[in-house]
Order: structure tokens, then C-alpha cells, then sequence
């Protein structure tokens, strides 16, 4: 069983900077699969960053330049560095293996 455990988030001021963790375990084959998303109060769950098939990156155009998406393939774990954050990034942020497995959230609270 895919297990997916989310840490790092927390409150910071706007400008500042944060990573999340995800540690992944249980039977994870394709660390390309793992991505991550946020959630904000009163809006659907949107995707933030994510590895290709190929291993390159994608960003939503609202974090691109200031989130990087990144991996720890002896540790299973991928990582999500968030610089410059703004009080719009406020959410619970979400990973998730083949958009089938995803971990419990860790809350992002960006005051201004």
C-alpha cells in the first residue's frame, strides 16, 4: 500500500520561502509519477508541479519561477521549494503518486 506523507508547511510572511517534503513508501516504481497540488478554501484542487514521463518538470503558470519541484530517489521523497510566496499561495498542499495515491496535506498559511 502507497503510502504518501506530507511535512514542511507552516506560516510565513509574504516574500518568504518554505519547502515541503513528501515522503512516499509502500511500493513507489515510478518517482516520475509524483506531483504536487494545492487546495485553497472554497476552490477545487489545483495542480502546482509535476515530473514528466521523461523526468523534465511542469509548472502552473501561477508558481513558475518561484516554486521548483525536485527528488531524493534513494529516499523516495520529492520536494517542493516555494520562494517569493504570496498570500494567494495560502493552501493545504497535497502530493500525490499516479494521481491514485495522495497524502493527508500540509496546510501553507502566506500572511501579507
Amino acid at each position: 500500500q502507497v503510502q504518501l506523507v506530507e511535512s514542511g508547511g507552516g506560516l510565513v510572511q509574504a516574500g518568504g520561502s518554505l519547502r515541503l517534503s513528501c515522503a512516499a513508501s509502500g511500493g513507489i516504481f515510478n518517482i516520475n509519477a509524483m506531483a504536487w497540488f494545492r487546495q485553497a478554501p472554497g476552490k477545487q484542487r489545483e495542480l502546482v508541479a509535476a515530473f514528466t514521463s521523461g523526468g523534465t518538470t511542469n509548472y502552473a503558470d501561477f508558481v513558475k519561477g518561484r516554486f521548483t519541484i525536485s527528488r531524493d530517489n534513494a529516499k523516495n521523497t520529492v520536494y517542493l521549494q516555494m520562494n517569493s510566496l504570496k498570500p494567494e499561495d495560502t493552501a493545504v498542499y497535497y502530493c500525490s503518486y499516479s494521481l491514485r495515491y495522495w497524502g493527508t496535506g500540509t496546510l501553507v498559511t502566506v500572511s501579507s
